[in-house]
């Protein structure tokens, strides 16, 4: 069994904090690097010294003296003023935690953050370091640079960051996480029984939780180089707002996986913990939207946006006979949800109209969805749209053409009480 053993060390911050942003290598980095102030490493000052499963001592956000971050950051109701950076690929809140191997979200009683949970060691002549810096006023990173595995092997590293973003302009404690993947090398130690890392974060409470799509399978070793959420491989970043995740509200939806080959299709991953847990997501905008469940729980209803056109959406069900939509003649109103008497697989929304011209871009019909059952939902979304080819003009219906758009599938959300 593998031993380890833990220390605490006093992080001393960095006092210069001017900022730039500077590549790693002479390819585009999607690393922060190299700000004012930071030590030869380019990433700030080293958290910890070289170890295996240790952490760093409490690191006070005011100890950076022109940090921002005055309300500490409010992750799901709870205010913390301080995080605590531990070795194997994380921070948490409530104290260190030494766990090399990564245990599927939900855990309970411990909040985390975590870029990359699995069995780091930095204890080789070859390894690098764990460094922590704030490029400006609003910004810490953490960053585990050319990081090895256990037992002190550096044949290959890795090199990711989490990064914390001040958001109070949006409400006290609100803050972005980013995660940055520059190389990843590895995705388990020999002492994990072949465990391949996880990333993601956790509420601690045994409901709110995110899992990056490829956690704990050999997937994870692509995640510098796979799609995200951003439409830039390698970097992923969520909102976290009111203490709690994206999807909770329309105005915090969940951001789709994107490919930045194929710019119009979108992504999604949820998993649903309460049948009546209502989960907002955010596709692409088009004329109307296919949504098809292919394994999962069946959709029990649906809240559509408001403000568009009458703010009538017509309902369409698919014939398994005729394996085609037909109009139900039944009538949705934006923002008063929808309940299927019995819940369906699949359904179209028409009747947005062309006329308003909306971009494809990730933030304009968001979507509320209720499942009739607990567990992973896949499904896809695809978008009814329209070619324009004179944004002036407006084509007549019968330039309709359906162009593929999403595939979903795991999230946690919030609950909706009723």
């Amino acid at each position: 069994m593998k031993k380890s053993s833990r220390f605490s060390l006093s992080l001393l911050a960095s006092a210069a904090l001017a900022f730039s942003i500077s590549s790693t290598t002479a390819n585009a980095s999607v690393l922060l690097s190299g700000w004012e102030g930071s030590t030869e490493s380019g990433f700030g000052n080293l958290a910890m010294n070289g170890n295996d499963d240790d952490s760093s001592g409490a690191i006070v956000f005011d100890a950076f003296e022109s940090l921002a971050f005055d309300s500490g950051v409010n992750f799901f109701g709870t205010s913390y003023d301080r995080f605590f950076i531990n070795n194997n690929g994380n921070i948490t809140f409530n104290g260190t935690v030494s766990s090399f191997t990564p245990r599927p979200f939900p855990i309970s009683n411990q909040p985390m953050i975590a870029p990359f949970w699995g069995d780091v060691d930095t204890r080789c002549a070859e390894c690098g370091d764990v460094f922590i810096g704030s490029p400006n006023e609003n910004t810490l990173v953490v960053t585990w640079n050319d990081v090895g595995y256990y037992s002190q092997n550096s044949n290959p590293t890795n090199t990711f960051q989490l990064v914390l973003i001040d958001r109070e302009d949006t409400g006290a404690g609100n803050f972005d996480v980013e995660f940055r993947y520059e190389d990843i090398g590895w995705t388990s130690g020999s002492a994990s029984d072949g465990v391949p890392a996880q990333a993601g974060y956790d509420a601690g409470d045994g409901e709110n939780f995110f899992t990056v799509p490829g956690s704990q399978t050999a997937a994870i070793a692509d995640i510098d180089e796979s799609n995200s959420n951003t439409g830039t491989p390698g970097i992923w970043k969520f909102a976290i707002r009111d203490g709690v995740l994206p999807g909770d509200t329309p105005e915090n939806p969940i951001l789709p996986i994107v490919n930045p080959e194929t710019p119009t299709d979108y992504e999604f991953e949820f998993s649903i913990d309460d049948p009546d847990e209502l989960v907002f997501i955010d596709p692409d905008v088009a004329v109307g939207y296919d949504y098809i469940v292919n394994s999962g729980p069946n959709i029990a209803s649906v809240l559509l946006p408001e403000g568009y056109d009458d703010n009538m959406f017509d309902l369409f069900l698919w014939d398994n006979v005729l394996m085609d939509w037909f109009d139900t003649g039944t009538n949705i109103t934006g923002g008063e949800e929808f309940d299927f008497n019995t819940p369906v697989d699949r359904f179209r929304i028409m009747g947005i109209d062309v006329s308003n011209m909306l971009e494809p871009t990730p933030d304009a019909f968001v979507t509320g969805l209720t499942f009739d059952g607990s567990g992973v939902v896949n499904m896809n979304q695809n978008a009814v749209t329209v070619f324009v080819p004179d944004p002036v003009s407006v084509p007549t219906p019968n330039t309709l053409f359906l162009m593929l758009s999403a595939m979903f599938a795991t999230l946690v959300i919030r609950k909706r009480k009723q």
